[in-house]
């Protein structure tokens, strides 16, 4: 299931605040976004919605942003420990558009392979936007490899959702002989991928060699009509 995320006026939105109290509450350190997108938007999670409510609500008992920067620095929040805004690392993520641009494809083409269910975003906001972690970077590459070796959309969707059965299987319910059968099939495509890469290997190799020894040979025959116009 996708996160939800917020970007600055949703999160305004959702929380009955303006601009400039969620901007007091940052410099304060009170409150903050979890990562931003490629255009440096701040995205909050519905964590940071809680964590606003809580913060309105500690308000309206009298307490001013000093006050409750005291008490969070003293005992936090509810259910501190689980605020993805505190003061971990912010991650970057990436818009449809950022994401095409770095693996080199078309944002059509992104978001083809997202209604396949080849990839899906880590999160999307209100507004429609989809944002994806850096690592669908590599992901989409390797989506582009397989393409290369010969693999269709289909063939690539089911691979893909092998890999994801698997992560989740790490951690979640199921039989133990839906699992076995599910490993079994992952080894048979990891064996069947490793045999076209040697093929492919195979020819890259062959084709390497033909053109090294092809371009010598077009280059010295270019280079003797050329001695032969300059002649003329």
């Amino acid at each position: 299931m996708k996160q939800a995320v917020f970007e600055r006026q949703e999160l305004c939105r959702r929380l009955g605040i303006d601009g400039k109290t969620l901007d007091e509450w940052q410099d304060c350190k009170i409150f903050g976004p979890f990562g931003f997108g490629d255009d440096h938007t701040p995205l909050y999670s519905e964590t940071a919605v809680a964590d606003g409510e809580q913060i309105k609500s500690l308000q309206k008992l009298g307490y001013d942003t000093r006050e409750i920067q005291k008490i969070i620095r003293k005992i936090g929040l509810p259910k501190a420990s689980n605020r993805e805004n505190s003061g971990e690392k912010k991650r970057n993520f990436l818009t449809v558009g950022a994401l095409a641009e770095k693996v080199g494809v078309s944002p059509r083409t992104i978001k083809h392979w997202e209604d396949m269910g080849i990839i899906e975003p880590n999160m999307r906001s209100e507004g429609g936007f989809r944002y994806y972690s850096d690592i669908y970077i590599y992901f989409c590459d390797l989506v582009r490899d397989l393409q290369l070796f010969g693999y269709s959309l289909t063939d690539i969707k089911m691979i893909s959702d092998l890999f994801r059965y698997y992560v989740a299987m790490q951690h979640g319910p199921g039989s133990t002989a839906e699992k076995v059968a599910k490993l079994d099939i992952m080894l048979q495509e990891i064996d069947r991928l490793s045999r076209k890469m040697g093929l492919l290997k195979a020819g890259i190799s062959r084709w390497e060699d033909l053109l090294k020894r092809k371009k010598k040979e077009v280059a010295a025959r270019r280079s003797e009509m050329q001695k032969k116009m300059n002649a003329t």
